[in-house]
């Protein structure tokens, strides 16, 4: 065992593991009882009661000179230091009670010029696993050159916060201090705590140096012509990018400089639910050794997944390096995007299968992000709910939106990309009278995105959403690239679709006065 020396920390822990091969980390998971070997040879764990991030439980530091720079809200919510303090030691006496502890340092970034170097201090291997796959991994030189890193997490999440503490709302509490260049984490055991936790640290540290930083996954054409797919969860961000006709740059988090486009992690994380091997072959056969299924069920016999089964969490996850997807590109860069798709999952059943954007229509739909919760996801909801998160990723911004959106629409202009929205939601109806958008539809508008026919191909505008439809579509059936076509009821799709305008156009009111009256007038009209 190592004896890595954590002193400066407060740690006085000394059997303490540094950047562990998976082959130890499975024996030590095995060994402590934190997961099994599943049939595929993926390590299975459980994050324990929270499957999923907590969002109203991130707090950030309110100090000098980050405060002016920082969003505040509900997104990012303030911290005093004495606070940050108090919990960041409550989390160092308890690693101190552990007889081992993990640390993996990593990198974020593939562009040298922006990378920064990260520390996790963690007591699960499984932990330490999760984020050997989604932290960029050192050469054994760059490790042993490594030195002081840019970032530190304590993850202390078995052990809870004391929602006694001032400003502290629950026994979970995830805390940033950009000032101190660490990040704390007590009461949750949900792995992506940590992967958000840097791809918030890169959201704030990115446009300061006048780069995009992006919710998104990108991939790469044989002539290198790069596409960034922008989508909530459940919109099909990690599927489409994995296509195994184009290279995969990246399936979640990103960068857009002037050089180009660069992934941040060394990882993917996709979303096991209902997961085949017929539809999503690449992800599928990336479960293999030295991944880390999160909250799945399995037979205790045989040791197969059931992908269907969400007993424990619909959230269910797998983290695995980039380069189990066979066509991945390594290094995880490309150059300026020529297509930004924002793929949105419209359970009305309104919103056309493909729309080409105007670049004032891309920054309105940029600022909503959009996407609909369906009936049955979640207690008490019995019809489609809309759900708005600026940039695709609200959770994660640390600016205020509009500061993103700058950004891309200077990247945009100074660069020719063409934009689209994409719905992979209903058609025919909304939810419970449609169906759901064909997989195989949304590939083949994807592909015509990509071949160059779709923006050649003539328009019409939309009278409510005033989005530029495309008539033709390669082997997209005519009939259903107009929405309203696909509806038995044209009344009922014309009050729907008002509806859902009606929705878009309050929620852009919270961002209207920082917003150019030509991004305001890019919305819906009812």
């Amino acid at each position: 065992m190592s004896t890595f020396d954590l002193s400066k920390y407060g740690i006085k822990v000394t059997n303490v593991l540094r950047n562990a091969e998976p082959s130890i980390l499975y024996e030590q998971a095995l060994k402590r009882g934190e997961g099994e070997i599943v049939a595929s040879g993926a390590l299975a764990a459980r994050s324990g009661q929270k499957t999923g991030r907590s969002p109203k439980d991130k707090r950030i530091v309110d100090a000098e000179p980050s405060t002016k720079d920082v969003w505040w809200g509900d997104v990012n919510i303030r911290l005093q230091d004495k606070t940050f303090q108090i919990n960041r030691q409550r989390a160092i006496d308890f690693l101190n009670t552990r007889d081992q502890l993990y640390v993996v340092d990593g990198f974020a970034g593939w562009d040298p010029k922006y990378q920064i170097k990260v520390r996790i201090v963690c007591l699960n291997a499984y932990h330490a696993l999760f984020m050997h796959n989604m932290l960029i991994r050192p050469t054994a030189a760059q490790l042993a050159q490594f030195g002081n890193p840019d970032y530190v997490i304590f993850n202390a999440g078995l052990f809870p916060a004391n929602p006694l503490t001032n400003e502290m709302s629950s026994p979970t509490s995830v805390d940033l201090s950009f000032e101190r260049g660490e990040f704390v984490i007590l009461g949750t055991q949900y792995a992506g705590e940590m992967k958000k936790g840097v791809f918030t640290i890169m959201n704030y540290l990115m446009p300061k140096q006048g780069v995009m930083s992006m919710h998104c996954s990108a991939n790469e054409g044989k002539d290198g012509d790069v596409s960034l797919f922008f989508g909530l969860s459940g919109t099909g961000k990690t599927t489409l990018s994995a296509d195994p006709r184009r290279a995969l740059i990246g399936d979640d988090e990103h960068c857009w400089s002037s050089e180009g486009v660069f992934n941040i992690e060394g990882g993917c994380y996709a979303k096991c639910i209902n997961l085949s091997q017929e539809s999503e072959p690449e992800i599928y056969a990336a479960i293999r050794y030295g991944s880390v299924l999160e909250n799945v069920v399995y037979d205790k016999q045989t040791r197969v997944v059931d992908y269907t089964n969400q007993s424990i969490t619909e959230n269910t996850r797998c983290s695995y390096p980039v380069e189990y997807i066979p066509n991945a590109k390594i290094p995880c860069v490309g150059k300026h995007p020529k297509n930004v798709i924002f793929l949105t999952c419209d359970a009305f059943g309104v919103l056309p299968p493909v729309s080409k954007l105007t670049p004032e229509q891309a920054m309105y739909h940029f600022i909503s992000g959009y996407t609909a919760k369906v009936a049955g996801t979640e207690m008490g909801v019995k019809d489609p709910e809309a759900t708005f998160s600026a940039c695709f990723g609200a959770a994660f911004m640390v600016w205020h939106p509009t500061k993103y959106a700058e950004l891309l629409a200077s990247q945009i202009a100074k660069h020719g990309s063409q934009a689209w929205l994409v719905n992979t939601g209903w058609s025919g109806g909304g939810h419970g009278v449609g169906k759901r958008m064909s997989l195989k539809y949304t590939r083949a508008i994807l592909d015509a995105i990509h071949d160059g026919s779709l923006a050649k191909a003539p328009t019409q505008v939309d009278p409510i959403f005033g989005l530029h439809v495309p008539q033709s579509c390669g082997n997209v059936p005519a009939e259903i690239l107009n929405p309203k076509n696909t509806w038995a009821d044209k009344a009922a799709y014309d009050q729907k679709a008002k509806h859902l305008a009606g929705l878009f156009q309050k929620n852009f009111g919270k961002y209207a006065d920082r917003a150019s009256d030509a991004i305001r007038n890019a919305g819906p009209k009812v």
